[in-house]
Order: structure tokens, then C-alpha cells, then sequence
């Protein structure tokens, strides 16, 4: 029974953390639905919390020798980042509105295009989400604005179509035509496999060439700011590709 308890207890962490791992990988292969997957991270946090305390608890106990306390201590570890992981996502989610729409532009959006075939059985719809989602952002992401370039509209195009490459997005779309560009884009995450869509907008103004940029989530009613950082990484990203060409 002494055997059993100590096996059970040292893989306890280890088990957690493979339940959290396995979560997207099987999502993505449609061995489990979206409440499944959400549902073993949640075990694997449950799991995780559980192993840490029991672990701490059997070694005060038993006072196992070295080797087995180094066992003890990295299951242990294990677990505490599998119960990490989770709530730090959580509490990631509840930082920021549960919205999946952004945009550089909330007056007049970037539209989709040729986006919109490949999002025909998403449950998120191609169109703008609306004033709503709008007031949302403004108050979660104030520095989210277009961008002035003072170069010329090929070479703001040719630039942004390299980034988007450079990042692994898939390019739908690259469009230039009478003083416009167009580029759209489908960003997959690497984890849970889910797919985001950009579409960057490119206009000749008086001072240069205005950018605006949006990113919409195809699922889910909240994007945990992965909307809102994907478009700051690419605007912060940009000046440096341009400064390289």
C-alpha cells in the first residue's frame, strides 16, 4: 500500500501537467470538443493544486531520502505549473473584455473580403461587431490607433506583406490599386489551433501613407487580448522591416 501511495503521489504533478498539455492537441484533432478541452485544463489545474499540497504534505510526513524527495519536489513542480498556466489564463481573460473584434479604426473598420469564404462556418460573423464592442475597446486599449507612415504606398505594401510572412500568418489576399492596399491574413495559434483573421488596410494621405489594421477572432466571445496584442506586435514590428529594406 506504502508503494502505491508513494507512486500515486510523485506522478499526481506529472499527470497533471500531461492533461494540460494534451488539451489543444486534441482539440485540434477533434478527439474533443471545446467544453472538453476547457474542461481537462480545468482538472489539470484541480489536479495540480492538489498534487502540490499533497507532495509537500507526504514529504513532512515520510521524509523520503534524496532521491525520491528530488522526485517529490519535481513532481511538485510539475503540478504547480500545470495549475499556473490555467489561472494565469484566467485571470488574463478577466483583465480584458470579452470582446474579439479589434480595430485601429472604430469609426470606419477594415472590411473583409476575401476572408469571408474561409469564415462561412464560423460562429463569429465577418461584419464589424459594433458600437458596443467599439466603447469596449477604448477603454481596454487607448494606444490602439491607425498609424502615419511618410514613405511611399509600395513600399509600406511590400513591407507589410513581408511581415505578415515573417510572423507565419497565412496570406489570403495583397491588393494595390489607386492610391490603396489591402492585405488579409489567417493567424493560427499554435496551442489550441484556433484561427484569427487580419485584414490591413493601407491608404495614401497628405502626410504619407495611413495604416489601419484589424484582427477578429473566428471563435469565442472573448479573444483574452490576443486580438489587441497581435496588431500592437505588428505595428511596433513594422518601422523595423521598413528600416531594413
Amino acid at each position: 500500500m506504502n508503494t502505491v501511495l508513494r507512486i500515486a503521489v510523485a506522478a499526481s504533478g506529472f499527470l497533471a501537467l500531461v492533461l494540460l498539455l494534451v488539451a489543444g492537441p486534441l482539440y485540434q484533432l477533434e478527439w474533443l470538443g471545446l467544453s472538453q478541452a476547457f474542461g481537462l485544463m480545468r482538472w489539470a489545474f484541480y489536479l495540480g493544486v492538489a498534487s502540490v499540497v499533497v507532495t509537500l504534505g507526504y514529504a513532512i510526513w515520510r521524509r523520503p531520502g534524496a532521491r525520491f524527495g528530488s522526485v517529490l519536489a519535481l513532481s511538485a513542480l510539475t503540478g504547480l505549473i500545470a495549475a499556473y498556466i490555467p489561472l494565469n489564463q484566467m485571470q488574463a481573460a478577466r483583465s480584458v473584455p470579452p470582446i474579439h473584434d479589434i480595430s485601429t479604426d472604430l469609426d470606419n473598420p477594415p472590411e473583409f473580403v476575401d476572408v469571408i469564404p474561409l469564415r462561412a462556418n464560423a460562429p463569429n460573423p465577418p461584419e464589424y461587431a459594433g458600437e458596443e464592442t467599439a466603447e469596449q475597446q477604448r477603454v481596454a486599449y487607448p494606444d490602439l490607433g491607425p498609424v502615419i507612415l511618410k514613405l511611399p504606398l509600395d513600399e509600406v505594401h511590400e513591407a507589410a506583406e513581408h511581415l505578415v510572412q515573417r510572423f507565419g500568418w497565412e496570406l489570403v489576399a495583397s491588393e494595390r490599386d489607386n492610391g490603396m492596399a489591402r492585405i488579409e491574413a489567417t493567424d493560427t495559434t499554435r496551442w489550441f489551433g484556433f484561427k484569427d483573421d487580419v485584414v490591413i488596410r493601407l491608404q495614401t494621405v497628405e502626410e504619407g501613407v495611413r495604416l489601419d489594421m484589424r484582427s477578429k477572432s473566428r471563435l469565442g466571445r472573448g479573444d483574452v487580448g490576443t486580438n489587441a496584442e497581435r496588431i500592437r506586435t505588428f505595428i511596433d514590428a513594422l518601422p523595423l522591416v521598413l528600416n531594413d529594406s
